[in-house]
């Protein structure tokens, strides 16, 4: 791995990530190639999301084609990747207390839609 890429995944990071990642299936019609690295796919998707690039300007360094990263990041937000992480890095921080929920803001708002009893 490069620097940049240990930058945006660090193995703590990975650690974290990696037992919440789905698993590849084997596409029903066969064909394609081997998956690759998830830990590959996932820093690729981070440094899209990251540094705002498109999809198309994905740089070649992180050997993963665009179609994939973004298959993949399809794929893992319709299988509840990001809110997992999410969820999971709030979990350990609670278990060693570092949230002040005293500092929670909790917003919501709430309308009739037109025309519903």
């Amino acid at each position: 791995m490069d620097t940049l890429s240990l930058r945006l995944v660090p193995d703590a990071l990975w650690e974290l990530v990696e037992p919440l990642v789905p698993g590849f299936a084997v596409r029903p019609q066969g064909g394609g190639t081997a998956p690759l690295d998830d830990r590959a796919v996932f820093t690729a998707v981070v440094y899209v999301l990251v540094s705002g690039c498109g999809w198309r300007e994905l740089p070649t360094q992180f050997g993963v084609s665009v179609p994939t990263a973004h298959r993949r990041f399809t794929d893992w937000t319709k299988a509840g990747l990001w809110t997992r992480i999410h969820h999971e890095v709030l979990d350990r921080l609670g278990a060693q207390d570092l949230i002040d929920w005293s500092r929670t803001v909790v917003d919501a708002a709430a309308i009739r839609a037109k025309g519903a009893p």
